[in-house]
């Protein structure tokens, strides 16, 4: 029997989600889903290639047989492409035994691809015979319309910051290959494969904005709902197991809004006065003229460039672009 247990505004279904949708929730409400399936590979044996003591895995997990994952996937996939705003984002962790099978579904909306990403992780699957897997496949797509997608660039670290090494740690935190361990969690009661909540902060900050509505049609171990809920964001989610459901909606009940803020690092924005604005001939003229001028001097192009972009109140890349001509 299905159950809906409400908490702040919140929504957590103790029931299918492909059903659930279907019945609860309306066509172009959700602002973000991050959704991580069942594995399709007998994942209630999982534990056996983990070295962990499995008294402390909630039980329950669900999986789905083989020879039905295809039509699964395509199934909750067309779920989630209609209940996604239009410019609405979402986020599907896979390994790669079925991947092929949620890029078929995929294929068969009208989503549209903004990233593969990899997150490489610890406590890879061990095996003796071929190479232990340690990575994630975090499929990242859109559902168009007319709506421009959210995209927070600013979000964890400033365009101008820099590490020790003066490389930008915006662009590093932005490659498409995430190295985030999995969390250790000695003698707490987990789910069969709990994400990392450092994983999910990410997500949820470069995607969505406070006040969003974010959906999780598998919740397992309410992981995404404990990252929406500490970035005051509003949670819809759904979970078939009624142990995992039963154990783990106690959790979320003492939960605060925003309560991840204070751990979360400030980024440190440069103000850009002249920032997506369009070049004028006049000021492209000018920058050629500088730039000529000052190629002349014992300057490298990055300090040409850094001295330019204070003097044309352009960034870095906009001054790259206009000297490649486009």
């Amino acid at each position: 029997m299905a159950m809906l247990v409400t908490i702040q505004g919140n929504n957590y279904y103790n029931m299918d989600c492909i059903a659930g949708c279907r019945r609860h929730i309306p066509k172009d409400s959700i602002d973000l889903i991050i959704t991580d399936p069942p594995y399709g590979i007998d994942g209630n044996r999982l534990h056996r290639h983990y070295n962990r003591k499995e008294e402390f895995v909630i039980d329950g997990y669900i999986e789905i047989p083989k020879e039905k994952y295809n039509d699964f996937s395509h199934a909750w996939i067309s779920e989630g492409e209609r209940i996604l705003k239009p410019g609405g984002q979402i986020y599907i962790l896979s390994g790669y035994t079925n991947l092929y099978h949620i890029l078929d579904a995929l294929q068969a909306t009208s989503l549209l691809e903004i990233n593969h990403l990899i997150w490489k992780y610890n406590f890879g699957v061990f095996t003796k015979n071929k190479f232990i897997s340690s990575h994630y496949h975090i499929l990242y797509y859109e559902k168009p319309g007319k709506k421009k997608r959210n995209f927070n660039t600013e979000c964890r670290f400033g365009l101008q910051e820099k590490d020790e090494y003066n490389r930008s740690q915006n662009y590093k935190d932005r490659e498409d290959v995430w190295l985030i361990n999995r969390e250790y969690k000695p003698g707490q009661a987990k789910n069969k494969n709990e994400l990392p909540l450092k994983l999910l902060v990410k997500l949820i900050q470069y995607s969505s904005n406070e006040g969003d509505r974010i959906c999780d049609l598998f919740m397992g171990g309410f992981s995404t709902a404990k990252a929406a809920i500490g970035l005051n964001r509003k949670f819809t989610g759904f979970e078939l197991s009624k142990p995992i459901f039963n154990r783990c909606i106690s959790d979320i009940t003492s939960l605060q809004s925003g309560y991840l803020f204070p751990s979360l690092r400030k980024p440190q924005r440069k103000e850009i006065k002249n920032q997506h604005k369009s070049w004028t001939e006049e000021e492209t003229n000018r920058f050629y003229d500088r730039y000529a001028i000052l190629s002349k001097e014992k300057m490298t192009q990055k300090e040409i460039l850094a001295l330019l972009s204070e003097e044309f109140g352009r960034g870095y890349w906009s001054l790259m672009k206009r000297l490649a001509g486009s």
